[in-house]
C-alpha cells in the first residue's frame, strides 16, 4: 500500500472522454479481419449467467455453448474449426459452480469456472460472510473469483480500509486468480475510479473489472481508458502485469471489437489474450455469431 502515490492522482475528464470517443469512431475493421478480430473476442469472453433463476439445467446449457460458441460450419469456412477455439471462462454464482463444473468435466474441456463472490453485487455483507463465501466457490472447484468491493470505502476515501478488504479477499482466493469488481458507476468520480483501481491492484488483484452489470451505468469507454492507464502505470512501477475485464452492457459485436481496440491501443498487444483480457457478457456471444 502506497497512499503516497494515490495523493497525487489527478484525472481530467473532458481529455478522456475525448479520447474515448476517438476510439469510437476510428477505422471499422471488415472481411477476414473482421473475423479474425470477433473470434479473438471470443476466446476473452467471460460467459455468463447470473440470474436469480438459474438451474443446473441452463448452466449446463452455457456450458455447452461455451464449448461450442461459434457454429462449426462457420468455423470451417474460415478454416479455424482445428483451433480449439472456446469462450475463456464460465462465471456463474458460488451456488451454481458445481453445475458447471461437473458440465465443463463432462463436455471433456478444460474451461475454467469463474464465481462471483464477497456479496455480489451490492458488496454490503460483513467481510467474515465475504472471505467465507469465496473459500466455498474455491472449495466447490471455481479456479476464477470474482469479488465485489465495499462502494463505502472508496466514497470515504478509507483507502487503507480498501487496501486491507482487497488483500483478505486475495488471501482467501487461495490458488485461485481474482478478478477486483469496482462497480464503477457507483464510485462518484474518475478519479475515484482510478484511485480504487490502485489500491486494488496493489492488493493483489490479478484482474480489475468495472461493474457487476446489475449497476444503472456498467462498462463505458472512459471508465475503461481510466482503469487502464492505471494498469499500465501500476507495470511501469511494479513490472507487473495486471488484467482488465469490462462486464454490464456489452452486447454487440462491435462494442467488443471497440473495446479490443482500445485495450490494444492503452496497453498493447501482449494485454490481448485470456490472461489479460475478458469481456464479461451473457448475450454478446450471439451477436458476434451473427457476424461472423
Amino acid at each position: 500500500l502506497d497512499l503516497g502515490w494515490i495523493s497525487q492522482v489527478h484525472v481530467n475528464r473532458p481529455a478522456i472522454e475525448r479520447h474515448a470517443e476517438e476510439i469510437k469512431k476510428g477505422k471499422t475493421v471488415t472481411g477476414n479481419w473482421q473475423a479474425a478480430w470477433l473470434l479473438k473476442a471470443v476466446t476473452c469472453i467471460d460467459l455468463t449467467t447470473l440470474s436469480g433463476d438459474d438451474t443446473p439445467s441452463n448452466v449446463h446449457r452455457l456450458c455447452f455453448k461455451a464449448k461450442h460458441p461459434i457454429r462449426e460450419d462457420l468455423l470451417e469456412a474460415l478454416d479455424m474449426h482445428d483451433k480449439g477455439i472456446t469462450v475463456g471462462a464460465v462465471c456463474v454464482y458460488p451456488a451454481r459452480v458445481i453445475d458447471a463444473v461437473n458440465a465443463l468435466k463432462a463436455a471433456g474441456c478444460n474451461i475454467p469456472v469463474a464465481s462471483v463472490a464477497a456479496g455480489f453485487p451490492s458488496g454490503q455483507t460483513p467481510l467474515e460472510i465475504k472471505l467465507a463465501e469465496i473459500k466455498l466457490a474455491v472449495e466447490y472447484g471455481a479456479r476464477e473469483i470474482d469479488i465485489v468491493i465495499s462502494r463505502s470505502l472508496v466514497l470515504a476515501g478509507q483507502w487503507e480500509g480498501l487496501y486491507e478488504e482487497i488483500r483478505q479477499c486475495r488471501e482467501a482466493c487461495g490458488e485461485a486468480h481474482m478478478k477486483t469488481i469496482l462497480s464503477t458507476g457507483e464510485l462518484g468520480s474518475l478519479a475515484n475510479v482510478y484511485k480504487a483501481s490502485m489500491i486494488a491492484m496493489m492488493a493483489g488483484s490479478d484482474f480489475i473489472k468495472t461493474s457487476t452489470g446489475k449497476e444503472v451505468e456498467n462498462a463505458t469507454f472512459p471508465v475503461g481508458v481510466v482503469m487502464m492507464r492505471a494498469i499500465r502505470e501500476f507495470y511501469w512501477k511494479t513490472g507487473y502485469k495486471v488484467g482488465f475485464k469490462p462486464a454490464g452492457g456489452i452486447r454487440t459485436a462491435k462494442d467488443a471489437i471497440t473495446w479490443l481496440m482500445l485495450v490494444k491501443n492503452e496497453l498493447g498487444v501482449e494485454w490481448l489474450t485470456p490472461e489479460l483480457f475478458r469481456l464479461g457478457a451473457s448475450s454478446l456471444l450471439e451477436d458476434i455469431e451473427k457476424q461472423v
